[in-house]
């Protein structure tokens, strides 16, 4: 079964002017992360996984009465902001919930963890 793992950050921790230049508490964090993705590619559970481009920076598009418009920024002013994600392929949610824990445990933020609507897809 494959599970979205979507990573939210603080968007009031996140500022747009420092975005590029992560802090030494969040590289140590990236460290043991990067231990850790490199654990689930081992395993086989591991598909996919990226950060994100600082809200600032993208972009949203609305359906309108005469088609469709493109806007900067996130299309609410939110608390926390979507900055990462990963896609795992695990044997069940039970394990999607332990995986996504233990990034919890390292990087602090929430993860929310979505089931992928495919051939396996079951829920």
């Amino acid at each position: 079964m494959k599970y979205l793992l979507l990573g939210y950050t603080s968007a009031a921790a996140w500022d747009a002017a420092t975005a590029g230049e992560p802090s030494p508490e969040a590289l140590a964090a990236f460290a043991v992360y990067q231990r850790f993705e490199r654990e689930l590619l081992d395993t086989g559970e591991l598909v996919s996984t990226e950060g994100l481009g600082h809200p600032a920076v993208s972009t949203t598009v609305h359906r309108t009465p005469d088609g469709t418009t493109a806007t900067d920024g996130p299309f609410a002013e939110l608390k926390e902001v979507l900055a990462s994600f990963a896609v795992i392929d695990v044997a069940d949610r039970e394990r999607a919930v332990e995986i996504a824990s233990r990034i919890v445990h390292v990087l602090g933020e929430p993860i929310e963890i979505r089931p992928i609507m495919g051939e396996d897809f079951t829920s």
